[in-house]
């Protein structure tokens, strides 16, 4: 017998499968069937789900000063708590009385006091948890609605008929019958994996000790400054901290009512970075003027997106232009045909900023730094009147798009989470493919995940250490910043995460640590949908965006939901479509990837009309050989490195 069946054969001596009668449509994924009319669930589900409860709180108790709170109004679970609480160290008669009076968590800010006839009961301020379990969430806890509006993670136990309002609320559900003996092994596994943490963290402090003492014994200075660099290096995850991810789908839908929608829309100013070259395209001019489709540019689209919400709604959202010196003139040339319009568009100029460098150590001076979008505006906020006037024209939010992502878009629904919840910072990340096709429910379940976690840009190489990517689109609070400055806690020169270490880039470089973000208080990452993030940055993604695969709609790219695969195609063109002049020549006109998977073009390959492409296609020309794909070609899992292949 394997050990996942003997674990499963535990698993149903706890009746843990044993659902109700009536199963939720959104717990069916949990559920194996149905049998005299009562649900089965699926013990294989409740045993993933166990794993990731185990796991997220494994990583919470690392840390020393983590908070856990477990939530249990069943009198037959009393004592298996009471036990586990004492055994893990954090037994509290105080607080096992106190979270049953109503606001515990939302009101931990402020002493509470009680009257009754004949005295008066005063408790002070709590910490919030860092983390609420909760045993019996059929009874609808209060504290699962406190929880959830602090953003506390929750796991808790979940039945086959949880109703979706209580449901949504919780990161990590287990699907299982809340028998005593479940409980008992669920407490059980809690209780082990805390204190199995605790033990490896009290070996590490003594490992460590025993490395500083042989440090100190060393002649050598170069040697121990070495063993230091090599520590943070491995330590750096901890060092740049974590951030709460909540998938898009979890936000509640924006409001049919126009005029509260327009009071979030008025609210929120855009700032689109235009710092961006398209040399590297062989184009002659801003990137951001480069002909997208439908003779648009990404620039006309983000216009033209403000110009559709402003006339829709009746608001007033203005736009700030962030050019540099080599984009200005250009940019404004551009600009020129909306002068009529009811946007109003304020163009500035950065300056000179630090430049990218490439490996060879030569600067390029077609981009910044990632990273520096947020910290140019932040500085643009501290030096500058624009804080104070953005502030009186009554703005909440500003929402900073970067150059690259062409597909942004100033949605309504995300505004109205981080006003109701008070967010002063969000970044918007999208999985990696390789996490996606790891963890199905990645776009479901909300969690904390570090920030060495976040790729700043889509990473080319070792992509399993990457779960999200950066769409580098942000939202933050203008009240918030005021804050810093006034309290002088905003000093951009200590944000640079482009610091070298002995000639060699810091993991911080290839991260979203986006220092900025531990500037703000109630920072999170919402995970959009990966058609949310469409960059521009060779031809490849010129033929994604011209292509059948996206449309466009009141300035809004709008994806074909004929695509099945929520990712896009891999494409690959060789250097003889590296230009964009090239590349236009090439293709007679654009062909039809949707239901393509992955494309490879290499050679002396020439595109006639109508050509549609699918699965997996790899065309390829020998060397002197001029291949021309004849018009409405249809390949489909095709390789081709001769005329006589197609």
């Amino acid at each position: 017998m394997t050990l996942h069946s003997i674990i499963i054969q535990k698993l149903l001596t706890t009746n843990a499968h044993i659902g109700r009668r009536v199963a939720a449509h959104h717990l069916k994924i949990y559920t194996y069937g149905m049998r005299n009319q009562i649900s089965i669930i699926d013990s294989d589900k409740t045993l993933i789900c166990l794993r990731n409860a185990a796991s997220f709180i494994s990583h919470l108790a690392r840390d020393k000063n983590a908070r856990f709170m477990f939530v249990n109004t069943n009198l037959l679970f009393d004592e298996i708590v009471e036990q586990m609480t004492k055994k893990m160290g954090i037994y509290s008669p105080r607080d096992n009385i106190m979270w049953r009076m109503g606001g515990f968590l939302t009101n931990s800010h402020s002493p509470k006091k009680f009257r009754s006839r004949n005295k008066k009961v005063c408790f002070g301020p709590i910490q919030p948890p860092d983390c609420v379990v909760v045993l019996d969430t059929e009874r609808k806890s209060s504290v699962i609605l406190e929880a959830d509006r602090l953003q506390v993670p929750i796991v808790a136990l979940v039945d086959s008929n949880m109703p979706w309002e209580i449901y949504k609320k919780i990161a990590y559900p287990v699907p299982a019958n809340d028998s005593v003996q479940f409980v008992y092994l669920f407490c059980n596994i809690i209780t082990k994996t805390f204190l199995l943490e605790k033990k490896k963290l009290k070996a590490l402090k003594g490992h460590i000790r025993k490395e500083e003492r042989d440090l100190s014994t060393k002649e050598s200075s170069k040697e121990i400054q070495e063993s230091v660099q090599s520590k943070n290096m491995s330590n750096i995850s901890s060092l740049i901290g974590e951030v709460l991810v909540v998938p898009y789908q979890n936000l509640a839908p924006a409001s049919n009512d126009i005029a509260e929608i327009k009071n979030l829309l008025d609210k929120i100013v855009v700032v689109k970075f235009n710092d961006t070259l398209g040399t590297a395209l062989g184009f002659n001019g801003p990137k951001s003027l480069i002909g997208i489709r439908d003779g648009l540019t990404s620039l006309d689209l983000i216009v033209n997106q403000i110009q559709s919400l402003n006339l829709t709604y009746g608001c007033h959202i203005p736009l700030v232009l962030m050019n540099t010196i080599s984009t200005h003139d250009d940019s404004l040339k551009a600009l020129e045909k909306y002068s009529t319009s009811n946007v109003d568009i304020l163009p500035l100029s950065q300056g000179q900023h630090p430049q990218k460098k490439s490996s060879s150590g030569q600067s390029s001076a077609d981009e910044l730094y990632p990273s520096d979008h947020a910290a140019a505006f932040l500085s643009l906020m501290k030096s500058s009147g624009t804080l104070d006037v953005l502030l009186s024209q009554g703005k909440e939010y500003v929402h900073v798009v970067s150059s690259d992502n062409v597909a942004a878009a100033v949605d309504p629904r995300i505004m109205s989470h981080l006003s109701q919840n008070n967010i002063e910072y969000c970044m918007e990340v999208t999985p990696t493919t390789s996490y996606l096709s790891k963890s199905k429910m990645v776009n479901q379940r909300q969690g904390m995940f570090e920030l060495a976690e976040i790729a700043r840009t889509h990473p080319k190489d070792s992509t399993e250490k990457f779960k999200f990517i950066d769409t580098r689109s942000l939202w933050v609070n203008l009240k918030a910043i005021r804050r810093l400055v006034d309290t002088n806690a905003l000093k951009i020169e200590n944000l640079s995460v482009s610091k070298e270490m002995e000639g060699d880039q810091m993991v911080l470089q290839e991260t979203a640590a986006g220092s900025t973000i531990q500037l703000f208080d109630k920072a999170i990452g919402i995970n959009v949908p990966q058609f949310r993030v469409v960059q521009l940055n060779a031809t490849s993604d010129l033929l994604l965006l011209q292509s059948d695969l996206y449309s466009t709609s009141e300035g809004v790219l709008v994806r074909n939901t004929a695509q099945a695969n929520p990712a896009n195609p891999s494409i690959e063109l060789g250097p003889e479509f590296e230009k964009v002049s090239d590349f236009q020549r090439r293709f007679k006109s654009i062909p039809s990837i949707v239901g393509l998977d992955s494309l490879k073009v290499a050679g002396d390959v020439w595109f006639g009309a109508g050509v549609i492409l699918k699965g997996r296609v790899s065309i390829v020309a020998k060397p002197g050989v001029k291949l021309e794909i004849p018009d409405g070609a249809v390949l489909e899992n095709k390789d081709i490195n001769d005329p006589s292949d197609i």
